[in-house]
């Protein structure tokens, strides 16, 4: 019986894969049309995404023509010092939790002293509850 990996998705795999999420979802394209005009099934897409599978490139060239974008738009992450891509990945690894990008697109409406006074509000929130934050890096 041969013995089964399980092997984490590697950081830029993760970083390409919410690059493409971001796109998709700022263009109001769901995962079934993005599917559609690539030639896979929306759990491809999903899986892309969330970094679990790679991305080859031909594939990588059929979905930033899917949004109307150019790779490297895609691929923006990866480029500048190694400083700011670390950052740039950190920041794309937390836009995959779930309901991050609705929250962050709503928290951009709010006028700037409201924002302030939910920053506040959660950081509250997250001190007050760290068992919340498990399974969520810090």
């Amino acid at each position: 019986m041969a013995e089964v990996s399980i092997k984490a998705p590697e950081p830029m795999d993760i970083a390409l894969g919410a690059a493409v999420r971001i796109r998709r979802r700022t263009i109001g394209m769901s995962q079934e049309a993005l599917a559609e005009q690539c030639g896979v099934s929306f759990q491809q897409i999903q899986k892309y995404e969330n970094g679990a599978n790679r991305i080859s490139f031909s594939r990588l060239v059929q979905i930033s023509r899917a949004p109307r974008c150019r790779v490297t738009d895609l691929m923006d992450v990866f480029d500048g010092a190694d400083k700011e891509t670390a950052e740039d990945l950190d920041l794309l690894t937390h836009m995959r939790t779930p309901g991050a990008l609705e929250l962050l697109t709503a928290y951009e409406r709010l006028p700037s002293e409201v924002r302030s006074s939910l920053v506040s509000l959660v950081r509250t929130l997250a001190i007050q509850q760290p068992q919340a934050r498990e399974g969520v890096p810090a």
